[in-house]
């Protein structure tokens, strides 16, 4: 190789080997330098800023209106109600007042339902008005409620069932013929957030039985009940002849039990095994064993008298089963409901409780197979939610109270009927009353701000509006502005509205072309 050849060689080989050089020391020192960010953003925390002061809201949060899950509402006037005129009123008020005792005598914190503070107002005008005029319980109902017709989303109507309290023959001790235990409350019974010993029990949800401290397992249904499961523990308050008097008294949630020396005792409903109802005139029509349309107590009364061992299998099928505590009450009285006050015939209703509030008056307007069983009596008549069960679920759904006896129980057991709801909501939930609690609004900007951001005048004139908002057509160089706006007190023109774009234009394909692109396709 020539000199000077060997001489180029080398120094192309220096260059590179320097190049290769220069580049792996500049990627170590962006390494580095990294590396050293990393360090000081992992290490050497940024100086704590002070956290923003909150907010502080320009208008005091006022309690929500009432809201029921699963309704639909609609306001009405007092005309609209149909029957409204021709109630008894002053017996729907002795009622009302009935339940503001209870309301007026609650303590602390109410419940968390929009509903129930708002009747302490009306309870406590009713506690100091004795009525005894027609007219002015009218009155009364028409200037402290505002009429509401309420029903399930998507439903027109609402629906209503019937329920008594049997009077039954029983025994305090077991013999051959009385032979069917009346439970209280087991004490092992447990419902969560809930000591077991509570006065007032949920009547929905989980129940436990508690097995040692800590263990909890559901419990017994009313098979296991019915084969003995609790038998010895002196639960038994009672016994029957019949199972089935037993279901009907659970169904109806009171009894009223006759023994042989002339005495007798009132039970009420005190608490459930967590297991939710099963109608068994449902499970009969299902079955086909009695129309639809002929379903009443007194059928399946006779289906299961006549059919023991159907009857005792159409039991178990409904696993709820229901514990009873003696109630202290005379014969004149009717039964406890669970507001905790004696039920009214005919004024007392069962509602739902996880939706409704006790004390809450409802006009229920429909017919009503009162009379006989074909009949089609109106039921025009204002009603006081005083009761809950575990069947009643629903916003627009009720157990009318019939009071107690044979009598009332050929009634109630054949009431399966849609009927109009109307639901009496106390005014101070009204959004206009509650609207006038509202503060003003705040003061405008000051005059500072409003040069800074001028206001554009609306035109009240719709004649000039049209010329109003039509651009001005550009001024000629040097030309003089107008003499409105050299005038320093005029007022500040119209504001020419922004120009809509203009709609894309609706052009229909071509299908000569379309068929002759698609030709050249198939020929290529």
């Amino acid at each position: 190789m020539a000199p000077e050849a060997r001489i180029k060689t080398v120094l192309k080989t220096s260059a590179a080997a320097l190049c290769a050089g220069v580049v792996a020391l500049s990627s170590f020192s962006l390494g580095a330098e990294a590396a050293r960010r990393h360090h000081r953003s992992h290490h050497h925390h940024l100086p704590h800023l002070p956290a923003a002061p909150a907010r502080a809201l320009p208008y005091p949060q006022l309690p929500l209106p009432f809201e029921i899950a699963g309704a639909q509402y609609l306001p009405v006037t007092w005309a609209d109600v149909k029957g409204w005129s021709e109630d008894n009123h002053l017996a729907a008020y002795k009622t009302f007042r009935a339940s503001c005792r209870t309301i007026n005598a609650q303590t602390g914190i109410s419940e968390p339902k929009a509903l129930a503070g708002s009747l302490n107002e009306p309870c406590r005008l009713a506690k100091a008005l004795e009525l005894s005029d027609d007219a002015k319980a009218k009155s009364f109902f028409e200037q402290n409620f505002a009429p509401l017709r309420i029903s399930r989303l998507g439903e027109p109507d609402g629906f209503v069932t019937g329920y008594y309290e049997p009077v039954l023959e029983g025994s305090r001790t077991q013999t051959e013929i009385y032979n069917v235990p009346v439970y209280r409350r087991p004490s092992n019974l447990f419902v969560r957030g809930y000591k077991q010993d509570a006065l007032s029990l949920p009547n929905k949800g989980p129940v436990y039985r508690k097995i040692g401290r800590r263990k909890l397992v559901p419990y017994y249904d009313r098979g296991e009940i019915e084969d003995g499961k609790i038998a010895g523990r002196g639960l038994e308050i009672a016994w029957l002849k019949d199972p089935t008097d037993l279901l009907f008294a659970q169904i109806q949630g009171s009894a009223k039990i006759k023994f042989e020396d002339g005495s007798s005792v009132r039970l009420n409903y005190d608490a459930y095994n967590g297991y939710p109802y099963t109608a068994v005139g449902r499970i009969l029509i299902e079955r086909g064993i009695i129309p639809r349309e002929e379903m009443s107590m007194q059928k399946i009364r006779e289906w299961m008298t006549q059919n023991p061992d159907g009857a005792k299998e159409l039991r178990r099928a409904n696993r709820a089963y229901i514990f009873f505590r003696e109630v202290n009450l005379s014969d004149k009285e009717e039964a406890v409901g669970a507001q905790g006050i004696p039920l009214t015939a005919g004024r007392s209703i069962a509602v739902d409780k996880s939706l409704h509030v006790y004390g809450t008056p409802f006009f229920i307007e429909g017919e009503l197979p009162i009379e006989s069983e074909r009949a089609k009596t109106p039921f025009r008549r204002l009603m006081i939610a005083q009761d809950t069960g575990s069947a009643i679920i629903g916003p627009a759904r009720a157990d009318l109270f019939f009071g107690a006896g044979a009598e009332a129980g050929r009634v109630s057991g054949r009431l399966r009927h849609p009927m109009q709801f109307v639901m009496l909501v106390p005014k101070s939930l009204d959004p206009a009353i509650r609207a006038a609690r509202l503060p003003v609004p705040d003061p405008r900007p000051s005059q500072k701000i409003a040069k800074l951001f001028p206001q554009t005048e609306s035109v009240k004139d719709p004649k000039n509006a049209a010329a109003a908002v039509t651009p001005a057509e550009p001024s000629k160089a040097g030309a003089a502005p107008p003499a409105a706006a050299q005038d320093k007190d005029a007022a500040v023109a119209v504001a020419s509205p922004v120009p809509l774009p203009e709609p894309r234009p609706s052009i229909k394909p071509d299908r000569e072309q379309r068929k002759r692109v698609n030709r050249r396709s198939d020929q290529q």
